[in-house]
């Protein structure tokens, strides 16, 4: 496999993180001008990646450095999280301070557990950002609406984007000749990959190129798009698969539109909400039926708060549930 990496995680060092608290959920956009290079999300109460918190050592595998930590750090009192690089002489029972590495991630049919570090390690850097109010128009719902879909359009085709337990697979379609496609395809491939904070293994599916002078040339393109990008990468094969290593500190946006569609869209129906203009005293939210139950009642009370207005909750079974309707009314 190939190396890549740079000292700037995402790979634009030039760029800014700017950090956007939402309702029920923290957004991260790595900024330049008017450009997203690349986003994060954390949901409000998640025992995120940079998180420092202590615990009992309950379990350590025989002849290893691993083990399982029960956290006893409000508000995560209870957790499991699994540890790696244990010290040879700590045995179960002992209370140790940990560094959360990776967030719990929730697949189809399985969860996997937090993952930390005895120790300090370093804050993942989209935790680090600018605090704003509000990001700059258009962006996040950008971004959003990409993750929800999962696909990204270039030039004479799009990238569809999808999350297996085993791996996020990557597929190109379009009619151009099998080389220019893969070229083509390239930016886009780049743009998910950071867009969609992914992490993990990554298969990206491209065209069938029977020249190994075509696929070289591939492997170059997509080398130069991903500087920065820590990962590891083999060269593409005579099928025209290339596979990605990348680190994942969490579940990507795509992860989240997998397991939990309806909360995802519940946080941006409020989110939309917030935004909402015009000069009457009530803000009439109108969702998907499906969104009700997930709209809790703390976050309805913080939205009237932020927004200043009573706060007047419908459903209509028309609406998609990535499209809420949200108006000041009198």
């Amino acid at each position: 496999m190939k190396r890549a990496g740079c000292s700037n995680r995402r790979g634009f060092a030039l760029a800014e993180w700017l950090v956007e608290q939402g309702i029920g959920e923290t957004r991260s956009l790595l900024v330049e001008g008017d450009t997203v290079l690349a986003a994060t999300l954390a949901w409000n109460g998640e025992l995120t990646a940079g998180t420092p918190v202590t615990g009992q050592l309950v379990s350590k595998h025989k002849g290893s450095k691993r083990g399982v930590v029960r956290l006893d750090t409000n508000p995560f009192t209870g957790l499991e999280v699994l540890v790696d690089h244990l010290p040879p002489d700590v045995t179960e029972g002992a209370r140790l301070a940990l560094t959360i590495t990776r967030a719990a991630i929730a697949e189809r049919g399985r969860f996997k557990c937090a993952q930390g570090r005895v120790g300090v390690v370093t804050t993942p850097e989209s935790a680090q950002g600018r605090p704003v109010q509000h990001f700059p128009a258009g962006l996040w719902e950008e971004v959003w609406h990409a993750a929800s879909c999962g696909s990204i359009a270039f030039v004479g085709g799009e990238i569809l984007v999808s999350v297996t337990p085993a791996m996020t697979v990557i597929d190109i379609d379009g009619s151009a000749a099998p080389r220019e496609l893969a070229l083509a395809a390239i930016p886009a491939i780049a743009q998910a990959l950071r867009w969609f904070d992914l992490g993990g293994n990554i298969a990206i599916d491209f065209p069938t190129l029977q020249a190994k002078a075509d696929r070289r040339a591939v492997d170059e393109a997509l080398g130069e798009a991903l500087d920065g990008w820590p990962h590891e990468c083999t060269a593409m094969n005579g099928f025209g698969l290339v596979q990605l290593v990348a680190r994942a500190e969490g579940p990507s946006l795509l992860h989240r539109f997998a397991t939990s569609r309806v909360g995802m869209c519940a946080r941006y129906a409020l989110r939309q909400a917030e935004r909402a203009e015009g000069t009457g005293r009530t803000l009439l939210l109108t969702v998907h039926p499906a969104l009700k139950a997930k709209l809790r009642e703390e976050w309805l009370t913080e939205l009237a708060r932020r927004t200043g207005r009573a706060v007047r909750l419908e459903t209509s079974p028309a609406l998609a549930l990535e499209a809420p309707s949200a108006q000041i009314i009198t």
